[in-house]
């Protein structure tokens, strides 16, 4: 769970202001292939429906080669946010190119997206099994097929861009949003230490701060070396919200199944908090870890579990310290022997 991740691949799409309220009024339609959706457009005052053909849009064709600019929240089948843009993308839009809809991809997002027109509102209601195998690509995590059977997306449609309309927009955009976060982070870690030295002082805690914001508590010293960047650590820990204390991951149940995991350290495979934290313990260490949200997952959040803005909680074991395997050495002789090689594929062409 601490690793990063990429979220569901959700990079496809991002909240929606209001939206939730259409999903109260009159009974969903269904595409073919099994996607339920209301489709509205704004009147300026409210939202009228608009009817879709079961069949597809006939105006998408024409969008077809370009970018569609939108909004989108999802939600599981007990009403839990996974994803909102608005909050998640500091109010910016994500961008999905448009392409033909292949067969293959009918009741996924890329027909969902096909439905929709520039100014559209929407609400589809995806099978949970359809969804991960068509648009993600992968098995449904356990948390979701507890919560049922089917995944809600709420959309709002921004804009539809040609290409190099949509690349001015995103490089504009990268700039202010990285602003914002740079903004955000900065303000979110003050209002974080004030809460973390009211949890220290509260569970009468021995803590030692990092420069950087974390705060470490060692509860069982060990002997052993302290790591160093790009050496590899095995570690086994307890992931917990620090506002209510619910364990959101640890490595005492599968996967992992009670056995540490194993990262090279500094390096960015983990969230910023263990690799400002790890490398404070020595080899053997037990320790509470107190991680801000900029050093954690910020203002994205991860999934269900994890919101935005949480400080998180880890109770760690330093299991192992190691270096890393060599790597194998390229002689000079190899890369000539891969030169003249691609020359020669070169010159058979």
């Amino acid at each position: 769970m601490f690793l990063k991740r990429n979220l569901l691949s959700l990079a496809l799409a991002a909240g929606v202001l209001g939206l939730a309220s259409c999903n109260k009024g009159g009974d969903f339609s269904k595409t073919k292939s099994g996607i339920e959706y209301k489709v509205f457009k704004s009147n300026g005052k409210s939202y009228d429906a608009r009817e879709v053909s079961a069949d597809g849009d006939a105006t998408y064709k024409d969008r077809i080669g370009k970018i569609m600019a939108l909004h989108v929240e999802y939600r599981t089948a007990k009403d839990s946010v996974l994803f909102n843009s608005r909050k998640q993308q500091l109010g910016f839009p994500v961008r999905v190119p448009l392409d033909t809809v292949r067969k293959a991809q009918k009741g996924g997002l890329e027909e969902a997206i096909s439905l929709l027109q520039p100014g559209d509102s929407a609400v589809f209601r995806f099978n949970v099994d359809t969804i991960f195998a068509k648009s993600f690509r992968q098995p449904v995590p356990p948390f979701m097929q507890k919560a049922g059977k089917t995944m809600t997306m709420y959309v709002k449609v921004d804009k539809v861009q040609t290409r190099d309309e949509a690349m001015a927009d995103v490089q504009k955009m990268q700039v202010e949003q990285q602003a914002k976060m740079k903004e955000h982070a900065d303000k979110q870690l003050k209002a974080d230490d004030v809460k973390l030295q009211e949890y220290i002082k509260k569970n009468n805690l021995t803590a030692q701060k990092d420069p950087s914001g974390v705060y470490y508590v060692v509860t069982s010293p060990g002997t052993g070396p302290k790591p160093k960047v790009g050496q590899i650590v095995a570690v086994k820990y307890t992931g917990k919200l620090l506002e209510n204390g619910k364990v959101f991951d640890t490595s005492e149940k599968a996967p992992n199944n009670g056995k540490p995991i194993e990262f090279p350290i500094g390096v960015g495979q983990v969230i910023p908090g263990w690799d400002k934290a790890i490398p404070m313990l020595n080899k053997g260490s037990k320790a509470v870890l107190l991680i801000p949200s900029s050093l954690a997952y910020g203002q994205r959040g991860a999934g269900a579990d994890i919101p935005a803005d949480a400080i998180l909680r880890f109770d760690v074991e330093l299991v192992d310290v190691k270096n890393a395997p060599p790597q194998p050495q390229v002689s000079q002789e190899d890369i000539q022997r891969q030169l003249e090689a691609l020359q020669q594929q070169q010159q058979g062409k």
